[in-house]
């Protein structure tokens, strides 16, 4: 039987093909220094585990409404009041197997066949692939190393056409780490404001944040003005280190979160029941932990900016947020690299002789629409993060 256009032209995801990649030389018994997937290295905090349990035990294992219960979306509504002075109503929520499954209900429910939807580049990988899943157009506008991987104002109102519907912000960003300022995202907003384009924000990051500064909402510029036209997409992936439990939600004007609720009804009728305490338990319980995570990460982050920096050949923009190291690796390109003197033409390239030759596992930056440059996840331990820098010197002749 043939495949479906959408489903044949689908690429798969880059992320997840990179970590396999790794994964075949381990199970060949390599030691391998895996730096591809974006996912918290700790463990669930015990009280929201506990939650879990308590879940399970008191008959929470049966189907829930679409959306998610109504205890979390009050416990999301309480979190955007308590956070960013955002008033929310439970109507205004759907509750999703995870960030990403989130932004395909957005795309599905607001994109229609020829909508374009504008993608800063960098972006994450899945973005393009679900914007023509779901019909759309995807406008890409290169941002450059010299912005911090930002969007500016002008190159967002450039881009926008008649059929312009969407941006897809993300900030902080995956994979490069940018985030954006208030007065960038200010800027931004009066665009869209302005054009009358609608913002679906991503910010699944936004508890990893490392300048000093808050996290803006975008919902929250402008006044508020943007929040009619604005859809946030986040969840408790990366803050509380609960990646396999599948929770994110996106807050959005109530027609179009209906039309969201409906669509995930005839997809996966409802989220894990489970993981939906777990979640109450997340963000109404004590906030401590994503604080230690954030720190420990921060460390990280110190750690991996001064050895990309010390890289021969490499300099780096210093990630504000997220837990990525993304740099430009252009200049060994035509080279001989490693011990087996390896020539490589593109990042894609890079990526492949560096795992094979030094056992070291990035992403390449053709995945995030910037050829080039390759994406580092810091998100382990410094021990782990020393051993496979050192990799990565050897194999570039440092």
């Amino acid at each position: 039987m043939d495949l479906s256009p959408a489903v044949r032209n689908l690429k798969p995801s880059a992320t997840i093909a990179a970590a396999a990649k790794a994964k075949a030389l381990k199970a060949q018994g390599i030691k391998v220094y895996d730096f591809t997937l974006g996912e918290p290295d700790f463990n669930t905090p015990a009280h929201i585990q506990e939650a879990a349990i308590l879940a399970m035990k008191s008959g929470h294992t049966h189907y829930t409404p679409s959306g998610g219960i109504p205890e979390l979306k009050a416990a999301i509504c309480a979190a955007y009041q308590r956070d960013y002075g955002l008033e929310y109503k439970p109507n205004q929520v759907v509750v999703s197997n995870g960030a990403k499954h989130s932004i395909h209900n957005v795309l599905t429910t607001v994109i229609g066949p020829g909508d374009e939807v504008i993608i800063p580049a960098p972006y994450w990988v899945s973005y393009g692939a679900l914007v023509e899943l779901a019909g759309g157009v995807c406008k890409i506008v290169d941002t450059s190393e010299e912005s911090g991987f930002r969007l500016s104002a002008e190159q967002f109102r450039a881009a926008i056409t008649p059929k312009t519907k969407l941006l897809l912000l993300n900030s902080p960003c995956n994979p490069t780490g940018a985030v954006y300022s208030r007065s960038q995202l200010e800027a931004l907003a009066q665009v869209a404001l302005d054009s009358g384009v609608w913002v679906c924000s991503d910010e699944i990051y936004e508890k990893l944040i490392y300048t000093g500064e808050a996290n803006t909402s975008f919902a929250t510029l402008l006044g508020g003005k943007l929040a009619p036209q604005t859809i946030i997409v986040s969840g408790v992936s990366k803050a509380y280190a609960m990646t396999g439990w599948r929770i994110g939600w996106t807050l959005a004007p109530v027609d179009i979160t209906a039309g969201m609720d409906n669509l995930q009804s005839q997809e996966t009728s409802n989220p894990c029941s489970i993981s939906q305490y777990a979640s109450i338990a997340a963000l109404s319980g004590p906030q401590d932990t994503v604080e230690e995570m954030r720190v420990e990460f921060a460390k990280r982050r110190e750690y991996a900016i001064e050895r990309v920096n010390g890289l021969p050949g490499i300099q780096m923009p210093s990630p504000g947020g997220a837990f990525y190291a993304f740099f430009n690796v252009t200049k060994h390109f035509g080279r001989p690299l490693g011990a087996k003197g390896r020539v490589v033409h593109n990042a894609t390239d890079f990526c492949t002789a560096l795992l094979e030759d030094a056992h070291v596992a990035l992403v390449t930056g053709e995945a995030f629409g910037a050829e080039g440059f390759v994406r580092l996840s810091f998100a382990t331990n410094l021990d782990t993060l020393k051993a496979g820098f050192d990799r990565i010197n050897a194999f570039l002749g440092g």
